[in-house]
């Protein structure tokens, strides 16, 4: 089923609400690590800490639109009871420096006393999003709100469910994990609408492309297909054309963002990555721009890249590679609305805090000791050069589904 098909009724006109096609994101994950450790990004990198000095930093890139992350666990330490006095200082600095700022509203983190299959987990998660939604607009009246409920629930249903790598900390249940997750995530944008039906729904999910090894048999294939398929499981139920019962609308479908890295493309059985380089050497490879386009055809819906870096001396590389590719979507008239930098700011690994990435615009060679910004001139050279070809490439303000 197309999705363009199932809103023929009734075609509604999508304003492009982004302040800037160039975005950037800081990491702001709360979850609990494989040993059990609570891990708030935010902190560790020192962006709370220092919210305007990076704020002012972003405007030599283009950059007007963040996305940022309240951190529920830290927001919700009773339940139906939320200290929102962090989170309102961040909206306040985002007005004053004239940032638009993209929240996440659970980036991997949940209260202590919350799993996904918690019978109470969507109740409790839809109160908070009517608790955002009324304390977000209670100081900001009139610009755009855009929302993303639940960063990356294909991979947090993973990480929980098979990789015994964080809440619930289980194998063999990711199906329960994400169906719980998507009942949440649901009632939680219907909760969101009842406070401000403009509110727009910024989905993130991996973009990935799951192969068969080079001598497979047919079984070998069928199942890497099947496995590569599942990564639409999230959207579909998002749209209603999945578990219908968990009330999801065409409506609710509304920007698909993608989050694309170096890795997202591996080998079934092995795990084994497709090289990203030279995709001429391995047929299996396909490179950025079909994998959005095809996720446009079978959706029409548009699209930002909500999520993409590498790490280390490959930074330049990647992003001159990730324009290129971008170019390529808008060339071909898919409505491509932002690139979104992610992280921003170095941050360390989930199980080992004392690792750092070296994946940000700016590296923090400290490691979190003193939160320097060193900006990555490599990086920022490449930045800069790709934004300036890309600058007359058509934008599309609006979207018709």
């Amino acid at each position: 089923m197309e999705y363009n098909a199932c809103c023929e009724s009734a075609v509604i006109k999508k304003e492009n609400p982004f302040k800037s096609f160039w975005m950037g994101g800081y990491e702001c994950s709360d979850k609990i690590n494989a040993f059990g450790n609570r891990v708030d990004l935010l902190t560790i990198t020192g962006h709370l800490q220092l919210l305007e000095q990076d704020y002012k930093k972003l405007s030599p890139f283009n950059i007007a639109t963040v996305r940022e992350g309240i951190r529920w666990s830290q927001v919700e330490k009773e339940p139906y009871h939320y200290d929102w006095r962090i989170v309102k200082k961040m909206i306040v600095k985002g007005k004053e420096n004239d940032i638009q700022q993209v929240w996440d509203l659970c980036h991997f983190g949940f209260p202590d006393d919350l799993t996904p299959l918690h019978p109470m987990f969507p109740r409790r998660f839809a109160a908070m999003c009517k608790s955002f939604a009324e304390t977000y607009r209670s100081i900001d009246e009139e610009r755009p709100l855009i929302i993303t409920p639940i960063n990356e629930v294909s991979f947090l249903s993973w990480l929980g469910g098979e990789a015994c790598g964080t809440s619930p900390f289980c194998n063999g249940i990711g199906w329960q994990v994400k169906y719980k997750l998507m009942k949440a995530y649901i009632e939680g944008i219907q909760a969101l609408k009842q406070v401000d039906s403009s509110i727009r729904i910024l989905t993130t999910e991996p973009l990935i492309n799951i192969v068969a090894s080079l001598n497979a048999g047919t079984d070998e294939k069928e199942l890497a297909a099947t496995k590569n398929t599942e990564q639409f499981q999230v959207l579909d139920i998002l749209s209603g054309n999945l578990c219908s019962e968990l009330g999801g609308k065409p409506e609710y479908l509304d920007i698909i963002g993608i989050n694309y890295y170096y890795n997202n493309q591996w080998t079934h059985n092995s795990g084994e990555y497709l090289s990203w380089k030279n995709f001429t050497a391995d047929e299996r490879s396909l490179p950025l721009h079909r994998l959005i386009e095809n996720v446009y055809k079978k959706y029409h819906r548009p699209v930002v890249l909500a999520e993409t870096s590498h790490s280390g001396e490959d930074r330049a590389e990647w992003i001159k590679y990730i324009g290129d590719e971008c170019a390529t979507v808008l060339d071909r008239d898919i409505p491509l609305w932002g690139i979104c930098l992610y992280p921003l700011i170095d941050r360390p690994d989930w199980d080992d805090t004392n690792n750092w990435h070296q994946s940000g615009l700016w590296d923090d060679p400290s490691c979190g000791q003193v939160h320097e910004r060193i900006l990555n001139k490599s990086y920022a050279k490449a930045l800069l050069k790709i934004q300036l070809a890309m600058q007359e490439r058509r934008e599309q303000p609006v979207f018709d589904y």
